[in-house]
């Protein structure tokens, strides 16, 4: 009977752990109340690299969460951040489109809220030193925002999000490195936009990689965008198996230095 004790409590040693669960963390800015999700790696990588996920123009929502524990599985530190605060939410795709437009113009007041997140994401344990960012559709344009102001961050990745720069900003040196994966047929991003990006990205001296993903439109990486793309955003799981892989190599690049 003693045996068969001690076999089962050593047993219970070796058992996995629960999976790591988000967890909501309130923070401010000046007087409004922000709420992002936390998640911790049931075993970090060797130097505790963390990723921010700035979210889709409708704010968080199920699928950042879900990329945040996606991360965690890999072994990273996530962060998913709240750009819009609390009250301030919106409630269809026409008061999203208002609220990211005026961020996409003000994009310092974007790049703020940003930073603000990515201290939380220190906080919750990783180290400052290593530290990159993900983003999908307006989150795209929020990381890419991250590298045109230097941001401290070893590299971003942009999810089908919006490339486009106000012409009258100057190119400075981007340091981090960039990496777009983009839906080849999405309508949202016209072609000389395109052109224009990818010149930015020379003038500003960057290490960037652009992807195109055939047969894929605005939102491919997410579920809950549905399977038409002649609606101009669709779920695509080859592009989005195929970006997440493209992901991986450029996260395992980034943090190997």
């Amino acid at each position: 009977m003693k045996k068969t004790l001690l076999l089962a409590f050593a047993f219970t040693l070796v058992l996995p752990l629960a999976n790591a669960q988000l967890k909501s963390v309130t923070y401010l800015d000046g007087n409004q109340k922000l709420t992002g999700f936390a998640i911790k790696p049931q075993n970090p990588t060797q130097k505790k690299a963390g990723i921010l996920v700035l979210p889709a123009w409708m704010g968080i929502d199920a699928h950042a969460k879900e990329t945040a524990e996606q991360l965690a599985k890999l072994g990273y530190y996530a962060f998913v951040a709240d750009i819009y605060g609390e009250g301030n939410y919106p409630k269809s795709p026409a008061e999203a489109g208002k609220l990211a437009g005026s961020y996409k113009k003000d994009y310092k007041a974007y790049q703020h809220r940003i930073d603000l997140a990515m201290q939380q994401l220190i906080k919750s344990g990783a180290d400052a030193s290593r530290i990159a960012a993900i983003g999908f559709c307006f989150g795209g344009t929020g990381v890419l925002e991250m590298a045109r102001a230097n941001f401290p961050v070893k590299g971003v990745v942009s999810f089908h999000g919006g490339l486009g720069k106000d012409a009258s900003r100057p190119a400075e040196q981007i340091k981090p490195k960039v990496l777009v994966c983009h839906g080849a047929d999405d309508p949202n991003e016209p072609q000389a936009e395109i052109l224009a990006f990818q010149q930015e990205m020379r003038d500003s001296k960057a290490d960037w990689q652009m992807i195109f993903y055939g047969n894929s439109v605005h939102s491919f990486t997410d579920p809950a965008a549905g399977n038409d793309n002649s609606k101009g955003a669709a779920y695509n799981g080859l592009a989005a198996k195929r970006s997440w892989e493209h992901m991986k190599l450029f996260l395992d690049e980034v943090f190997a230095q």
